[in-house]
């Protein structure tokens, strides 16, 4: 009897351990699925969205257009395809994030046959790793080193597979992708483009990632993160390839796992404080709030770093790791808005939206998560492009309206000769009293705790 190989952001054929789980139950006769789970899809943006359909039919190509996609909710439509093709088991990856997590017991209980988890998106499952106590790790360095310790297996082999042809059951296909703006450049995604994109990294830039990672007007970084995202490359395949001097990498992508172990083990972390320390920082609200939040959202705020790190995300679904950092900084200290307005606004947009990361990182800036930023740290978005765009590269990039002034002025305009340049807005707010402002805020918090 075949069995059903669910993939989910396992969007590839080799290191896949729940593949080769499913290729084994199977006899080697495997139906490949994917649902398009309404839950998942009505939070996605447009690019987000484009993203994951065309890995869906690079997958479908693989597998020689025999990839099964309907619409619905997991338990109803992996019931009935069990049933249709008398399959006696789904196999997929573990999933550990909040929703993923309680909708796999539900299709768990809802199945008539059994469901197998193998595998996950991660080189350490989260939940596997614990402190001395016995409880999570709240720290990073710590969680660095007994991940390290763990270590994780090598890349799995090829699963031996003969696909059930899809002709045998309903298919809805797999959607179009949705409207974009013309503007939009999207990388090229998929198992092999994830391979080429490694590879092309892996034999040049890697060598110069410690020195060149933050600066956003080079090419320094790996943009892997779509193709982890998507489970279109597995990170055991990247750690395999690293050597001692790539240690850096190999912390970024312990970031990963160690925010997919916290917000496992807190998921309402998702959309709440993880530490409720400064939960009653004051914050705008009304017309004020929504004028703030759209400025920042169209890279409008007329601080250049920040807008040319917006315009970017508008502009390829993506934005430089520094440049992240930047623009939470601005939201959260310079707007005093609530990052959980900033973290809603990159997941609609992210092409590489991971719940785990997005939240977390946003709540290390915001000085509420694990491990914090010190809430008094706070950027100075003209310093930042100074020191990591010394020559504006960066912003003339994504923000043309500055492309003639001098690279002394270009981050901040208004001290141009000749004023701020047409088309470009005056400063939102001034970061200095912003500044002032977020400190005394953070102080007041802190003496009424006290």
């Amino acid at each position: 009897m075949p069995a059903v190989m669910w993939f989910r952001r396992d969007l590839r054929l080799l290191d896949n351990p729940a593949l080769i789980a499913a290729a084994e139950a199977g006899g080697g006769s495997v139906l490949g699925v994917f649902v398009l789970d309404p839950a998942l899809l009505a939070p996605s943006g447009a690019a987000r969205l484009a993203v994951l359909y065309r890995s869906l039919r690079s997958l479908d190509a693989q597998l020689g257009g025999d990839l099964v996609v309907r619409h619905g909710r997991p338990a109803t439509v992996l019931g009935e395809l069990c049933r249709e093709v008398a399959a006696d088991s789904v196999h997929c990856a573990a999933d550990f994030g909040p929703y993923g997590a309680a909708r796999d017991e539900a299709v768990a209980q809802a199945l008539p046959a059994p469901l197998v988890r193998t595998g996950s998106p991660y080189a350490v499952p989260p939940g596997r790793l614990v402190n001395a106590s016995g409880a999570g790790f709240q720290v990073y360095s710590a969680f660095y080193r007994a991940w390290l310790a763990r270590g994780w297996p090598e890349p799995a082999p090829a699963a031996r597979t003969q696909w059930l042809p899809a002709d045998q059951v309903r298919r809805d296909g797999i959607p179009a992708d949705p409207r974009l703006p013309s503007q939009l450049r999207l990388p090229e995604v998929g198992e092999s483009a994830a391979r080429q994109a490694w590879q092309s990294f892996r034999d040049g830039p890697i060598e110069r990632y410690r020195q060149d990672r933050s600066r956003p007007d080079l090419a320094g970084t790996s943009r892997m993160s779509v193709h982890l995202k998507w489970g279109t490359v597995h990170p055991r395949t990247l750690l395999a390839d690293l050597r001692p001097q790539h240690e850096v990498y190999r912390k970024e992508l312990a970031w990963r796992e160690f925010y997919a172990d916290v917000l496992h083990r807190r998921p309402d972390s998702a959309r709440e404080h993880y530490r409720t320390e400064l939960a009653d920082l004051p914050h705008p609200t009304g017309e004020l709030a929504r004028q703030r939040l759209a400025a920042w959202a169209a890279g409008r705020t007329g601080y250049p770093i920040v807008d040319a790190g917006m315009r970017q995300l508008l502009a390829e679904g993506w934005m430089h790791n520094r440049v992240r950092m930047i623009v939470a900084s601005f939201l959260v200290k310079d707007l005093h808005l609530e990052w959980q307005a900033g973290a809603r606004h990159f997941m609609a947009h992210l092409v590489d939206g991971d719940l785990a990361s997005n939240v977390h990182g946003w709540q290390w800036v915001a000085g509420t998560g694990t491990d914090p930023a010190p809430y008094f740290r706070i950027f100075n978005p003209s310093l930042q492009g100074q020191k990591f765009d010394p020559d504006g590269a960066y912003v003339r990039r994504y923000v043309p309206e500055l492309a003639g002034l001098p690279a002394d002025r270009i981050h901040e305009p208004w001290r141009a000769p000749g004023g701020l340049p047409p088309g470009y807005p005056d400063r939102i707010v001034d970061h200095a009293a912003e500044r002032a402002k977020a400190l005394a805020d953070y102080e007041s918090v802190r003496a009424v705790r006290r």
